[in-house]
């Protein structure tokens, strides 16, 4: 069945639901970027780091765009080319792992980590919160 009219009122609903015999999915074409699916049996891939396609998931399309690589690269190119300056800069790294490290660092003694932080000399940043001698 399609339903389709000019004459509804209230603004666009602009879906698209499939149902079958042992699932769903469902389609809101203007308010997510996600299938709401329901499948009895599972089916592939729904999206990254989902252990499980059996009951409801939520099943990504436009991952790629969604998650931003082609942009990252595109920006990335053109810093490159010298069209652009960099958004993120090593300084801006360089404070990404002082992060991590007093999470580690905090995870690892079970403390507060104060700011601004300097971290030990460690050979690996996750040394800070494993015991790396067990």
């Amino acid at each position: 069945m399609a339903e389709n009219s000019w004459a509804k009122a209230g603004g666009v609903d602009d879906r698209c639901e499939i149902y079958g015999s042992k699932g769903f999915t469902r389609a809101d074409l203007l308010r997510g970027n996600s299938l709401l699916t329901y499948s009895d049996e599972g089916y592939g891939y729904a999206v990254e780091k989902a252990g499980s396609t059996r009951g409801y998931t939520f099943t990504m399309f436009e991952e790629i765009w969604n998650y931003g690589f082609p942009q990252e690269m595109r920006h990335f190119c053109r810093c490159v080319r010298g069209f652009e300056k960099p958004i993120e800069t090593g300084e801006d790294g360089r404070e990404v792992i002082k992060i991590i490290c007093a999470a580690y660092q905090s995870a690892g003694t079970g403390q507060r980590v104060e700011w601004p932080y300097e971290p030990p000399a460690v050979e690996r940043p996750i040394d800070l919160w494993k015991d790396i001698s067990s």
